[in-house]
């Protein structure tokens, strides 16, 4: 009786430990997982060398097969992969219809119709020769942004979206609030169906296709506007939309704050990118817009009281995770042991990229994310030999305690 009982201890006291013994599987903070995504991704932005990029997706894909969780928002990294494919296309396609000539260097793969066009169109054809350089260097830049698009992906995938919206600013709540019900739309759009389809399966009907269609959208219409009365209902009697304790001039304050927080990190943005704009407008510009940004937030959060259930831990794992993809964003983009030419290499002649080891090396470190972070808590499942009564004791739960 004393082993029984402490092995239902055990099972009640959580889930297991990982292999080894030394890690609990817990949900990685979400913000931990945006911050790795979207360092990673900046760092694709540093090259178009196809080698690195094909290696960016190696590694997407394996954090993600190894961190993801059970939920439904974490199964779509796939569509995530075929949006990318579809980029890709796009961008070849373009490029072989709004093409620019070949040179009588290059290797020509097939020619398209010509259509001339005016004088004033003059410097874009299209149609014509298409060459395999023009194909490559295409398929090259497409790549880079599918990349882009996959980490994002990958960061829906790990993180859970309610938690990252419940960790947004106070001032922020009505976005965290609409984001959340449309996150929750198409989920329970999906419940809907089925359960009507289960219904339409009980009462015997065969009707399929169109002729099923009327069956069909008019009660998941009605489910979805009976859940939007609940859910209206339920904010009203939470106070949502209320002005609370700001004052007209609070608000007027935190309006202008924003707006000119938002004109600073534009006026940023567009000193760091163009090289020939005054020094003022690259990281002094930004560095003031993004404070009048945070002031903004912290000023408009006041009038909001919220307080928070469990929240998210922020450890050692999540700490690991982060700064392993902002140190491979930092070596992509200073430059050290290797030479910049590398990472965007030219198709014009035609030669194979090389594979630079420091690049290389840091998109490798943020795969290391895949083991760094805890592994996530599986979904309960209970044990139908420990639930099934006994056959010759009705009130007996667990049958492995004849043998204790």
């Amino acid at each position: 009786m004393a082993r029984a009982s402490l092995a239902a201890e055990a099972e009640r006291s959580g889930p297991a430990p990982d292999r080894g013994g030394r890690r609990l599987p817990r949900t990685l903070h979400p913000l931990a997982w945006w911050i790795w995504a979207l360092a990673l991704a900046t760092a694709v932005s540093r090259t178009n060398n196809p080698l690195l990029l094909f290696l960016v997706l190696a590694v997407l894909g394996y954090v993600v097969t190894a961190r993801r969780t059970q939920a439904p928002w974490a199964r779509g990294f796939k569509y995530y992969l075929y949006l990318a494919l579809t980029v890709v296309a796009i961008r070849v396609a373009f490029r072989a219809v709004f093409a620019t000539g070949i040179t009588p260097h290059d290797h020509f793969l097939f020619s398209l119709p010509h259509i001339p066009t005016p004088d004033w169109y003059a410097g874009i054809q299209i149609g014509g020769p298409v060459s395999l350089e023009a194909v490559l260097s295409s398929a090259t830049d497409g790549l880079r942004l599918a990349c882009m698009l996959c980490c994002i992906g990958a960061a829906n995938t790990l993180a859970n979206p309610k938690r990252a919206l419940r960790i947004l600013p106070g001032a922020l709540y009505e976005l965290g609030v609409a984001v959340t019900v449309a996150i929750s739309v198409a989920p329970q759009l999906v419940q809907s169906v089925q359960r009507v389809a289960r219904a339409r399966k009980l009462r015997a009907e065969r009707a399929k296709g169109v002729r099923a269609l009327r069956g069909i959208v008019v009660p998941v219409l009605e489910d979805a506007l009976e859940r939007s009365l609940r859910l209206a209902a339920a904010m009203d009697s939470r106070g949502y939309g209320r002005a609370g304790t700001a004052t007209r001039r609070s608000r007027r304050i935190t309006g202008a704050l924003m707006l000119l927080g938002m004109c600073g990190l534009c006026a940023g943005a567009y000193g760091l990118l163009d090289a020939t704009a005054p020094a003022f407008l690259g990281f002094p510009a930004m560095a003031v817009g993004a404070a009048l940004c945070v002031a903004g937030l912290r000023l408009g959060g006041r009038r909001v009281t919220r307080t928070t259930y469990r929240p998210d831990p922020w450890r050692v794992p999540e700490w690991t995770v982060a700064g392993s993809g902002v140190l491979s964003a930092v070596l992509l983009f200073t430059h050290l042991g290797y030479d910049a030419a590398q990472l965007n290499p030219t198709f014009y002649p035609l030669t194979w990229p090389d594979l630079p080891l420091v690049p290389t090396l840091a998109i490798l470190l943020a795969g290391t994310a895949g083991f760094l972070a805890p592994p996530p808590t599986a979904p309960h499942r209970t044990d139908p030999r420990r639930t099934a009564p006994h056959r010759n004791d009705p009130q007996r739960t667990d049958p492995k305690a004849d043998t204790a």
